[in-house]
């Protein structure tokens, strides 16, 4: 990696591959969206995978997750995507490809508190546009999609893991646990403790960790409920 200093409002002329820490002058044109930087340097955001214009209007990420990068081709490289809102390789994100960045995360983070604006933050995109479009190329909106991966999930966990029905709660991200035990048999026609005796696996049962046992799953869950 390497980097030079311009000279001009105390900034850098960024030139590395790899993505550095934004020096002091650099994140506070993250913070004040300075559009007078943009093109100079381009921001990524570690937890979102995504990468931004200064001038971006998304919700101001932590210092500490940012990375920040010379070239479009660099952040690319490195394995972030455009931000949907300041179109920061100049063509706009296809919105399938967008879709599947939200689902993405959302099959990654479901222990987490999911909801249309955490959602329309890490996508940076307007809840309402993040909303119509999910359900126009899903079939159901977001909360519903969220909702199903969450049972189906649990039902993989109380299937194939040893973990108890309070601990598959929190891990699906609702810990809440009679929401969750009626929720879980609205959707599946069976409370937790029933559906985890009518599909244990037929081999002798010990406490699995909960990402083994991949070819097990829960049965068949309709979304379109929600």
């Amino acid at each position: 990696m390497r980097n030079s200093e311009n000279g001009q409002n105390g900034s850098r002329s960024v030139q590395f591959a790899d993505g550095i820490p934004a020096s002091d002058r650099q994140w506070e044109a993250i913070v004040a969206c300075d559009a007078a930087f943009n093109d100079r340097f381009f921001y990524a955001v570690k937890t979102t995978r995504i990468f931004c214009r200064p001038s971006c209007k998304s919700k101001e990420p932590r210092r500490d997750h940012v990375l920040v990068f010379g070239k479009v081709g660099d952040a690319i490289g490195a394995g972030f995507r455009a931000c949907k809102r300041c179109k920061p390789t100049g063509e706009r994100l296809p919105d399938q490809e967008w879709v599947h960045q939200i689902t993405a995360y959302i099959d990654s983070h479901l222990q987490d508190d999911l909801s249309l604006e955490s959602l329309s933050q890490i996508s940076h995109g307007s809840v309402f546009h993040m909303h119509r479009t999910f359900k126009r190329l899903q079939g159901v909106t977001p909360i519903a999609y969220i909702q199903n991966r969450r049972i189906a999930e649990a039902g993989r966990l109380l299937a194939c893991s040893g973990l108890g029905i309070t601990e598959v709660a929190a891990k699906v991200g609702l810990p809440n646990v009679p929401y969750f035990t009626t929720l879980f048999k609205r959707v599946t026609g069976r409370t937790p403790a029933e559906y985890r005796t009518a599909n244990l696996n037929s081999e002798p049962r010990e406490r699995k960790d909960e990402h083994e046992s991949s070819e097990c799953s829960a049965g068949p869950v309709d979304a379109g409920r929600y």
